[in-house]
């Protein structure tokens, strides 16, 4: 039977995934539409402005629909959550206040002057506006994910006994917090892999139907390579991130893998199969590459792996009794969707960034063909990630601190979570309805003849503006 506890975490879980969908296009796309627009005020080449036009109505979309969701995404901590707001309300302030501060003083202001600064600001200070833009999203991610880093590995605070609250001591070891500073480059990188990926799916797109091929190649030769360096780099940070987790949350790395016995010369699981159960005892099939999760962990071959057992009798020790093992079907198949969906894009963009440099990319159809399929990529990769952060920490919301049940808000009924969890769905759905016609829509159009021919040219504000 569902408690409300169940409904608020499965409220949680969808608006969380939902919001984070189009937080990883805006950040990248933003850099994309910055590098476009200075290609254009550095060579003159009109396509350049066209492109930054055209993807900069995408960036426009998602920004929009990112900030609608980013807001009820902070709502719910009060609403479902206000035990777990009140614990870590004193740390969870300051980084929550720079990310507002970032989102909507930087990036709100600066978007607002770029977009309706068409020929009314000096070209090199509209240009400065974008790449400001860029920067305070950058920014604006970096806050929240000092914010979620903590709740993985709390730093720089104290507990207060009188209160039972959690109070900061040091903003720096928050910021500075080392799982932050593994998981920023891991977002940002990905964010770049989603935007390039759209950037280049949509030119292979137009390139197909020969429509405006010399402009949609500069979009196609910049999004392919960008993609495979980014996440073959993202690949790079979460080996260290995994390594890290081995020392910060060794339960989530032991239930990424099943492994439920220490183990030295750790096999990697390719792909199990096991009962339906939260901690299933036996495998009917598991393919493993030798020693891979030793050298995954401990980069050696021979490292030693804790298991699930005895991490889970340090905890009981340590914490009390219970069961501190997350569902492991969850952790064990969103942790393989990440890295297959990652492996899938590098090796899709690695043979295309081959390919352009042959300069033989058209020639090869079916790549031409996969490229806007291999859009879904990224964001089955991002989604498994995040759900295998917080899916990974369960049963605890702040590792070691506080458990999720403990931060439920106790004065909400189960029908009144119920009723906006319906609610919020149906919304978020009619959302993805929009957010899809529109995004389809204007990626399939054809950008419309540039009004002027250089940065320097003097054109009515009417004509560059009305494109937003």
């Amino acid at each position: 039977m569902q408690t409300a506890l169940d409904l608020a975490r499965w409220q949680f879980g969808i608006i969380t995934v939902y919001h984070f969908l189009f937080v990883p296009i805006t950040i990248g796309i933003t850099w994309f539409v910055a590098w476009f627009q200075t290609r254009w005020m550095r060579t003159g080449d009109p396509d350049y402005l066209r492109l930054t036009r055209f993807f900069g109505k995408l960036m426009l979309i998602n920004f929009a629909i990112g900030v609608v969701t980013g807001i009820v995404q902070e709502f719910q901590f009060g609403m479902n959550w206000s035990d777990y707001s009140r614990y870590v309300g004193d740390v969870f302030g300051a980084p929550l206040a720079m990310e507002a501060l970032a989102a909507f003083f930087l990036e709100s202001t600066f978007l607002g002057l770029w977009v309706f600064g068409w020929g009314r600001l000096a070209p090199r200070l509209h240009l400065a506006m974008i790449y400001l833009v860029a920067v305070g999203s950058t920014l604006s991610a970096y806050f929240i994910l000092a914010a979620n880093s903590w709740m993985q590995h709390p730093v720089g605070y104290v507990l207060n006994a009188k209160t039972g609250r959690a109070e900061m001591t040091s903003i720096v070891a928050v910021l500075t917090n080392p799982t932050v500073l593994l998981a920023f480059p891991h977002t940002i990188l990905a964010a770049f892999a989603t935007a390039g990926i759209i950037v280049a799916g949509v030119a292979a797109w137009h390139i197909r139907r020969a429509n405006d091929r010399a402009m949609f190649m500069h979009a196609l030769k910049l999004g392919v390579p960008v993609v495979f360096i980014a996440t073959m780099a993202t690949m790079l940070v979460g080996h260290a991130q995994a390594q890290l987790m081995v020392k910060e949350q060794p339960m989530k790395m032991a239930a990424a893998e099943a492994l439920y016995e220490t183990t030295s010369s750790a096999p990697f699981s390719l792909l199990a199969v096991a009962p339906f159960e939260k901690r299933p005892e036996r495998t009917t099939l598991n393919l493993t590459l030798p020693n891979g999760l030793s050298i995954l962990a401990t980069n050696t071959t021979n490292g030693t792996v804790k298991g699930i057992n005895d991490i889970n009798a340090e905890y009981v020790a340590k914490y009390g009794p219970g069961d501190y093992t997350p569902i492991l079907g969850v952790t064990y198949w969103s942790f393989r969707v990440m890295i297959g969906a990652g492996m899938l894009l590098a090796l899709i963009t690695g043979i295309g960034s081959f390919l352009l440099w042959r300069g033989s990319i058209e020639r090869h159809r079916w790549l031409i063909r996969i490229m806007p399929l291999a859009i879904v990529l990224p964001f089955l990769g991002n989604s498994a990630g995040w759900i295998f952060t917080e899916m990974g920490r369960q049963p605890w919301v702040v590792q070691g601190l506080l458990k999720t049940a403990s931060g439920v808000s106790p004065s909400v009924a189960m029908w009144e979570v119920g009723v906006t969890l319906v609610g919020f769905t149906l919304l978020y759905g009619a959302l993805a309805v929009v957010d899809c016609w529109l995004m389809f829509r204007f990626a399939r159009s054809v950008p419309p003849p540039s009004p002027v021919k250089s940065p320097d040219e003097e054109v009515p504000v009417r004509e560059l503006a009305m494109a937003y």
